[in-house]
């Protein structure tokens, strides 16, 4: 019957535009078999996307799917419905099943390789990794070693790649006997249809006063942010974000004193005790999220839960570190920064937007200009990442990365490379205290670590050492863990161990199992430790909310640093507990931290409010607490003064 039925199709007198009919409705249905396999491989994270039923999530899906299918297929489209009786030829037609398959292919391919990426990112790819990993040399050996690990979607896309090739419905009109002038006035009338349902399709809607779907619109087809990128598709969140401004300045506040007067990243330290020059030492560990450490999580699976860090452990036991602490972004360009400037990451990272070209400083620029000498150290290759321009652009006087660690005969080169991205943290750390010995005090260094990261491996000679968790990242997880005891031990045999202030953090989160770290703004929990061997910064678990954009005022504020000085956070421990607050942006929303609760903002509304002790975020609260008004007038103060210092180039103290 389907032969039938495909034989009628491809002969009758309309047989272009039933091809073309045809034909999308087949890609509709690839798109639909991804969005199943890009749940299904991210089952524990998006299950609750289900939880209020599918249908609308369905709708929002059609709406992305078709405007993607659109965009991508509108060249293909005109082609095929070109009216022009001359193109009824076997070769046209077989080129335009080559353009169909190919440009659909490798559609289906960006949706399932975005499913294995999601889990680090929480949210569909968009055009800013072109950037991202535009100086990465390893991307093919990462990609081959995925292709095996999930072999399963090189299936599913053989699959789909065979079925729309197989499927296919090929017009097979026979020029000689076609009436020309029938013919063309069909297509013409063909024509005069599809165009006007293309553009709708590609705005998401028919009406005039319908704007264009953007990457934020899926938010209001889900409960939670992170399912924003079931109801999206990969392809459409590229097209979409390809060449657009990211930044745009609402208009919540009418005046400049209004706005100030609720919120200003402007700091005007008022202290007067003379400033304290010690040094500054900021490790920022790869992928270190608070699920892992034990000391953090002692409620959790009943108080058994040890964790993989026991290393850290002791560091906390001897640190001030917070009841609750986030991070500003989910990726490493994301963590810079945020620790080191005091920049969250909103809309998309900040150094890959045209912003970045803004005059900014950082903790190593305001440090610097007061007498310090500053170093920045990464493993990795000089320059991936973007790290090497942004540690330049904030004012690191020196950089240290793959190339300075090989050229140092008393380290073990690249026999210390992991084969991937960079130096194995034992023995880079070992290099990074080493150079700090030879720095002159007062100093300020950062080092971003490397090995806690996909493909998840660690050093031959420790294989077997390490138990391995539930997770692929626990072991590594184990090691770097060791290589910061290592560290530490190392350090506190140095004599500018005693005058050194320590911070711990990482860049972002990673890889979870358990429910309440794979909420919304679990997956934003990392930690923030400070430890000052002199003794001077009492051990304490201090009961405030803290975020990585806290650390440059806060340690600013601990040395009585005088100068005024753009950060977007606040000096945490001078701040009364009430007061702190944590910011973050997901799939189109910002989530807001204050009093006990998350506030969840799309940028025109209260989606969601929820408390901090419903970890699972299954309550929502909007318009049952009191405290929500005065959030959403702060968060409005703090996504304004975000964006308009970004759009303004205002963000260093004038």
């Amino acid at each position: 019957m389907m032969k039938r039925l495909k034989q009628y199709l491809s002969t009758s007198a309309l047989a272009p535009v039933w091809a073309a009919v045809w034909n999308l409705v087949l890609v509709l249905v690839c798109y639909a078999l991804c969005r199943v396999l890009y749940l299904l491989e991210n089952w524990q994270l998006l299950r609750g996307a289900l939880d209020g039923g599918a249908g609308n999530l369905l709708r929002g899906a059609w709406a992305f799917d078709a405007s993607a299918i659109a965009y991508t297929n509108a060249l293909w489209l005109v082609l095929m419905l070109l009216p022009w009786h001359g193109k009824e030829r076997p070769a046209y037609h077989r080129a335009l099943r080559w353009l169909f398959v190919v440009v659909n292919g490798v559609a289906v391919a960006l949706n399932l390789m975005d499913a294995v990426y999601f889990p680090y990112t929480l949210r569909r790819t968009t055009s800013t990794v072109f950037g991202e990993f535009s100086r990465e040399g390893n991307l093919a050996g990462i990609f081959a070693t995925e292709a095996v690990r999930h072999w399963y979607l090189v299936v599913a896309f053989a699959v789909m790649v065979w079925g729309l090739w197989r499927l296919y419905l090929r017009p097979r009109l026979e020029r000689r006997r076609l009436v020309w002038w029938r013919y063309t006035l069909s297509l013409l009338a063909a024509l005069a249809v599809a165009a006007p349902l293309t553009v709708a399709a590609m705005r998401g809607g028919f009406t005039t006063a319908v704007r264009p779907i953007t990457v934020s619109n899926a938010a209001q087809y889900v409960a939670r942010p992170t399912d924003a990128a079931l109801v999206l598709n990969t392809p459409f969140s590229l097209l979409r974000t390809l060449g657009k401004d990211v930044f745009r300045v609402p208009a919540y506040y009418a005046s400049e004193r209004e706005l100030e007067a609720v919120y200003t990243p402007l700091h005007v330290p008022a202290d007067t005790a003379a400033m304290r020059r010690k040094n500054v030492v900021v490790l920022i560990v790869e992928s270190f999220g608070r699920e892992y450490i034990g000391a953090l999580n002692r409620d959790l699976e009943g108080g058994r839960y040890r964790g993989y860090t026991p290393c850290v452990d002791s560091l906390i036991a001897r640190s001030v570190t917070f009841t609750h602490s986030y991070c500003n972004g989910r990726k490493s360009i994301d963590g810079m920064p945020s620790i080191l400037s005091s920049i969250p990451m909103f809309v998309e990272p900040f150094f890959l937007t045209p912003a970045s070209m803004n005059q900014v400083s950082g903790m190593a620029g305001l440090l610097g200009a007061e007498g310090y000498e500053t170093a920045f150290f990464h493993g990795a290759q000089n320059g991936s990442m973007g790290f090497q321009a942004f540690a330049q652009a904030t004012g690191f006087q020196h950089y240290y990365g793959r190339t300075e660690f090989n050229a140092d005969k008393r380290f073990g080169g690249d026999r210390d490379f992991d084969g991937t991205w960079a130096i194995w943290d034992e023995p880079f750390l070992q290099y990074y205290c080493t150079k700090m010995g030879e720095m002159r005090e007062p100093f300020m260094t950062a080092v971003f670590t490397a090995s806690s990261h996909h493909p998840f491996a660690i050093p031959e000679e420790y294989e077997g050492r390490f138990a391995s968790g539930p997770l692929a990242i626990h072991r590594c997880i184990r090691y770097t863990d060791m290589a910061l005891g290592r560290f530490f031990e190392a350090a506190s045999r140095q004599p500018w161990y005693g005058n050194t202030l320590f911070v711990l953090t990482s860049d972002h989160t990673n890889m979870s199992d358990h429910a309440e770290y794979q909420s919304d703004l679990g997956g934003f929990c990392s930690p923030i430790i400070l430890f000052d061997p002199s003794g001077e910064l009492q051990p304490a678990m201090v009961d405030k909310v803290a975020q990585q954009i806290d650390i440059l005022p806060t340690v600013l504020g601990l040395l009585h640093y005088k100068k005024p000085y753009v950060a977007f956070g606040i000096d945490v421990l001078a701040t009364p507990a009430d007061d702190t607050w944590a910011v973050n942006y997901l799939n189109g929303v910002y989530q807001y931290v204050k009093h006990g609760l998350v506030l969840q903002w799309d940028g025109t509304r209260t989606v969601g409010l929820y408390s901090l002790d419903d970890r699972l975020m299954r309550h929502n609260l909007t318009g049952k607490r009191t405290e929500q008004a005065a959030m959403e007038r702060e968060l409005k103060a703090i996504i304004q003064q975000y964006m308009a210092r970004m759009t303004q180039d205002r963000l260093v103290a004038r």
